[in-house]
């Protein structure tokens, strides 16, 4: 079997630092410059996508580097035309490096007449000449499924874990919060890596965005509580799960999210909640609204995308960064 040893990478308009943030650190662990495909990815006046790839990727292991945030439309159409651009320029293979994975909260008809929207974001992908996907926390793991070529599907949970362990030394009075039970398994998780307690705070709805109650299952008095879920949009339930978790008597509420969508009145409501701080990824490039939040920290996830893409090129294994220990010495430095 032939061995791809010399990745290139491109990026959209999505998240450019990350992109930059990937490339250096792949340069780093190399030996040798990892550099951005010299390529322009811009729109005509009437809002058409187009792109121009400016150098020979004839025979290349190309890895298109594109979250499909918000605009999430814009960004998808951008990774499907850059994917078509490098079929028709002969790229060797093609990977979707997707940090965030967007749609992917339609991974099911909950009614009639609705559509599976991440199964349709799957299928245009694949036609559009995309080979393998990489990505993180995807909020429905089988949306693996939907695809008929490989997916990895790397998780936040040891990042976390670190950090976690690096700020909060003592874990005796940690204990770790799903925000909802379906997010049960995800909190189990990160509770099993640093050793530390488990509780549920049960949402229950009256409309669709209105919570009508919330329960903490579980004891949580005098406990430092670390919220964790896959996505925070309008920070509606992470802040009243954390008003809860105060009530019930918690000394104090941090969250760790991977994927700050952080969209309308998010920031302002993470600004006043009772949360001490909130830690995301920077799978979403930060808006400068969220930078300034003093509560909002942000933890990289070059270090460990960098090792994934080179461990695809390589053909070697990227199961083995579900492991801290394996994570660690790639994030050095990075507290």
């Amino acid at each position: 079997m032939n061995t791809l040893i010399e990745p290139k990478i491109i990026t959209g308009n999505s998240n450019p630092p990350l992109a930059k943030a990937i490339s250096s650190r792949m340069s780093m662990l190399r030996g040798k410059p990892v550099s951005l495909i010299d390529a322009r990815v811009e729109r005509f006046n009437d809002g058409e996508i187009f792109v121009e790839v400016y150098e020979n990727v004839r025979g290349e292991d190309m890895f298109i580097l594109q979250s499909t945030s918000n605009p999430a439309n814009d960004n998808l159409m951008e990774l499907l035309i850059m994917a078509d651009a490098l079929r028709r320029s002969s790229a060797d293979r093609i990977t979707a490096v997707i940090p965030y994975f967007g749609y992917a909260r339609q991974d099911r008809r909950t009614k009639a007449r609705t559509p599976i929207s991440a199964k349709l974001v799957a299928n245009l992908l694949t036609q559009a000449g995309v080979e393998r996907i990489l990505t993180v926390d995807l909020h429905a793991a089988q949306i693996q499924g939907f695809f008929d070529i490989p997916v990895d599907n790397l998780y936040a949970a040891p990042v976390f874990a670190l950090d976690v362990m690096h700020h909060f030394k003592d874990m005796s009075d940690v204990t770790v919060i799903s925000p909802d039970v379906g997010g049960v398994a995800r909190a189990r998780e990160l509770a099993k890596r640093i050793g530390a307690d488990l509780a549920i705070v049960d949402k229950r709805r009256n409309n669709p965005g209105e919570i009508a109650e919330m329960t903490v299952i579980g004891d949580v008095t005098d406990r430092r509580c670390i919220i964790v879920d896959d996505i925070c949009d309008t920070a509606g339930t992470l802040c009243k799960a954390a008003e809860t978790l105060i009530e019930q008597g918690a000394k104090e509420v941090h969250s760790y999210i991977t994927h700050g969508v952080l969209s309308g009145p998010a920031i302002e409501r993470i600004e006043k909640s009772v949360m001490k701080q909130l830690v995301i990824t920077d799978s979403i490039q930060i808006s400068p609204e969220a930078a300034a939040c003093s509560k909002i920290r942000t933890v990289p996830l070059a270090p460990m995308l960098a090792q994934a893409t080179l461990n695809i090129a390589n053909g070697t294994s990227v199961s083995s960064l579900f492991d801290e220990d394996t994570l660690g010495p790639l994030y050095q430095g990075t507290y």
